[in-house]
Order: C-alpha cells, then structure tokens, then sequence
C-alpha cells in the first residue's frame, strides 16, 4: 500500500497579506494584516489567489452576524480564482499550476486560500481569472437553488429579485439558458436595463408591482428572493398555482405574517437554502452538477459574469462600502496580484 503524499510549489512563502476582521462592525473593521500561509489538509488543495469575490455574506460575517462553520477560516472571502500551489493527501485530478477557482468555507481575502479540491472548479476555456472569481458564489448558489431546489424548466415563468446583482444577473442568463421566461426587478432605470440585456422583462420596484406584472402573466412559476420582510407575503400572491418560492436571503428581515391557507389551496412550494453551512459532500454534488451542465455554457458564451468593480486587496473596505452602498451591478473583486 502506498501512502499518500502532499505535493508543494517550491517557492511559496512562509506568510502573505490578507484582509482581517478586527471586530464586529463597518467597512473600516477591514484591516490588511499578515498571516501564515495555509497547509491543505487531505483532499484539500491550497490556491496562489490572484483574485476573490466580495459577497454579502462577507458583510454579514464582519458585522457579526455570519459566523464561519466549525474548522472554516475566520478570513472573509467565499470564493476565489488562481493557480494551484500546493495538493494535500489523497487530491487527483490537478497539479501544480492549474488554473483554478474554488468555493471557499472562508479565507479568500489573502493571498493563499485552501478549499476542498471537490469545491475546486477548472477555469472555463476563454475566460481570464477576474471573471472566473465572480463565479463559484453565484454559480453554486443559483444552480442549486433554481434547478436542483426550485425546479426550474424550459418554459415556465420566473422572477428574481435583486435582479442586478451579482446573484441576480447569474440567475437571469442561466434561467435564460434553460428556457424560462425571465423577470426580474431592479431600483433604477439603469439597473432595470442592466437586467433587460441580460434577457429578462425588467420591473423597477420603485414605480412599479410585481405583483400585477406577474399577474397579468399568470404568476410565476418560480420566484428567487433575497429581499424577505414585506416581499414575502407579496411573493407567495405573485405565484402561480402550484408555484415554488426559494428564499436564499433577507435583506428586508427574515420575519412575515403568513396566510398558509394560500399556499395549501393553491398548492404552493415555499423552500430555500444557505450555502455556506451545508455539508462538504453537498457543495461536491453541486460542483459536479455546474461542471456538467454550467461550465459548458460559460464556454460556450452563454454566461458570463458581469462586472462592477475591482479593488485592490488593501482597498476591501472600500469595495465592502461599494456594495453596501447598493449602486453596484453585477460582481465586485479584489486584486491579489
């Protein structure tokens, strides 16, 4: 029997810059410190990050209100794009230098980032390692979310909230490659076109109701929320019979008065998920489901991500005020190298 050995790049250092949470509170509790460079444990691979992907999930972790999972770093940072610099025990399948993007149980504001080589993804043909950043967070949480949870088919109608997010403008190009008919609701005239050339029939929340749009289309057959409070009662009208809500966020407040007997009478599916505390062997199902069935498309052109901003890495307080401030539209990065 042979035993399994790790394989190291010969150069890596013995520590790196990485973004730290001083305490719980604002951008500016976002401070660039030193720390050692990771070993990956067996069957985990270590990421030279070149970039990482700036999520609300960040924000709510340096608020104090996200802890990291049990053994996960306390580094912000859900994903990231770079080379493979190092394998631990019992990884096939990569070598050092690959190019590789990863969803991450934390840890993607530093130079070095180590993550489960079954939550590593290559980086699609044709894209360069800033777009390939922006999509394990989106990719994981839409795919999983609208296909393997919601059901979404060819044909049916769907509606995402937030639609010029990051999120949403992933949910809207892969509910598009599916066959659905898209809506999606943004804040401003820009964000509303933003989302139309994506494909989707956009509803600017603040002058108009989704409600009645919907309505007049028959409702949704599926709608991904990320706002909560007042829309979900409001979501559960805009459904269709037999119409399925996913919530994966709650902006507005994770708390509504509901009428079950709606949703027994129309038949109505209301779910939804985090990501970021299921199980290892969750998150390895769904990077094989993106691998066969998202990363064609990306290749193929089909999807991509959109960009915002990039920051450089001692900048994350900035970029954490960039997305805060809710004028972004699409993804926001961070330059490591």
């Amino acid at each position: 029997m042979t035993q399994e050995t790790q394989s190291f790049s010969a150069d890596l250092p013995e520590m790196m810059r990485a973004v730290e949470i001083t305490g719980p509170g604002g951008p500016e509790v976002l401070r660039l410190g030193a720390r050692a460079v990771p070993v990956p444990g067996a069957g985990e691979i270590l990421i030279e990050v070149h970039y990482a992907g700036v999520n609300r999930p960040d924000a709510l972790q340096r608020a104090g209100r996200y802890a990291p999972p049990p053994g996960a770093s306390d580094l912000p940072g859900l994903e990231c794009a770079g080379y493979v610099a190092a394998l631990g025990a019992g990884v096939h399948g990569w070598q050092l230098g690959d190019l590789v993007c990863a969803l991450l149980p934390g840890g993607g504001y530093a130079e070095y980032a180590r993550a489960p080589a079954a939550h590593c993804l290559p980086v699609p043909a044709g894209l360069d390692l800033k777009s390939a950043a922006c999509l394990p967070e989106t990719a994981f949480t839409t795919w999983s979310n609208m296909v393997m949870r919601g059901r979404l088919q060819a044909g049916e109608r769907f509606l995402v909230h937030g639609g010029s997010s990051g999120i949403g403008t992933m949910a809207i190009q892969l509910a598009r490659a599916v066959g659905a008919r898209v809506w999606a609701t943004a804040g401003s005239e820009e964000k509303c076109a933003a989302c139309a050339e994506l494909g989707a029939t956009a509803i600017n929340y603040r002058s108009g109701d989704f409600g009645a749009v919907m309505a007049a289309e028959g409702g949704a057959d599926l709608i991904l929320d990320m706002v909560g409070g007042s829309y979900i009662s409001r979501n559960l009208r805009a459904l269709a019979d037999e119409g399925r809500l996913v919530s994966i966020a709650f902006l507005q407040g994770a708390k509504a008065e509901v009428n079950f007997a709606q949703i027994m009478m129309r038949r109505l599916t209301v779910t939804g998920s985090t990501l970021r505390p299921q199980s290892d062997l969750a998150k390895a199902r769904i990077a094989a489901e993106l691998l066969t069935h998202v990363w064609p498309l990306v290749e193929a052109g089909k999807i991509r991500p959109v960009m915002d901003s990039e920051f450089p890495l001692a900048e994350a307080a900035a970029a954490h005020a960039r997305m805060e401030g809710g004028h972004h539209i699409g993804k926001i990065v961070l330059k490591l190298r």
